[in-house]
């Protein structure tokens, strides 16, 4: 796990907790999340202590699950999202991912991703495209696609695909974090990051952390995805 917010209105409608996982086998041109980006050891959480972890706030009514690719970690996210919903029934939850729905259904990545989509809500797919980004909504970019797997949030779908984009700024000891989905013109003071594997074989290449979150050392973002970066005044799910 790369990074936690508790209690954030900036990803998703109500109260929502975030997890952001370490490790995207995407490396999307103009990504926010870099560092968030390799598969290497992170913080390491049992499922049940990061559930009662974002259900810390007793406002909180959704999870919205980001990185890095969600995907990757699916069985472990399904079992945090089946031990928040055992102390909080009608929690919903939001998750982004790189890989197409159908991708998901019909070539899953591992045997977790069945389970997890079983308990998402919202599930935010594709690819980031840095040309399409048209500022709406918590998609990165236009290309990318909203799906209510369930009617939980459908009173929220206008917002979701269309509405406003808003950022908080969480300051910690040391750091900085910026939950969020970025404005397109923020998202390009970051500089290129080097194209790398792709994971949807028919798809053009790049995914984007979509519900960023970057920390450390002063940096932080957090929109759907995120990792620590630097840049000018700020930093990064």
């Amino acid at each position: 796990m790369a990074e936690t917010c508790v209690g954030t209105r900036a990803l998703g409608p109500g109260t929502r907790s975030v997890v952001w996982v370490q490790g995207c086998p995407f490396h999307c041109p103009g990504c926010l999340a870099p560092e968030w980006i390799p598969d290497r050891p992170a913080r390491r959480v049992a499922p049940a202590e990061l559930a009662a972890e974002l259900l810390a706030d007793p406002a909180v009514t959704g999870l919205t699950f980001s990185g890095g690719e969600p995907m990757a970690q699916a069985a472990g996210l399904a079992e945090v999202a089946r031990a928040a919903r055992r102390d909080r029934s009608a929690l919903t939850l939001i998750c982004f991912t790189g890989y197409r729905l159908e991708r998901l259904r019909t070539r899953p990545p591992n045997d977790g991703v069945a389970a997890l989509l079983t308990e998402v809500d919202v599930l935010i797919d594709g690819l980031y495209v840095a040309e399409r980004n048209d500022d709406r909504g918590l998609r990165g970019s236009a290309n990318q696609r909203v799906h209510h797997l369930t009617g939980r949030l459908r009173d929220a779908a206008g917002a979701l695909e269309g509405g406003p984009r808003s950022v908080e700024v969480r300051v910690r000891t040391g750091e900085t974090l910026y939950v969020g989905v970025p404005s397109r013109a923020l998202a390009e003071l970051y500089p290129p990051v080097t194209l790398g594997d792709e994971a949807n074989a028919t798809a053009p290449s790049g995914v984007q952390p979509r519900g960023t979150g970057l920390s450390r050392e002063g940096r932080g973002y957090a929109d759907g995805t995120g990792a620590d970066r630097r840049a000018p005044g700020r930093s990064t799910g």
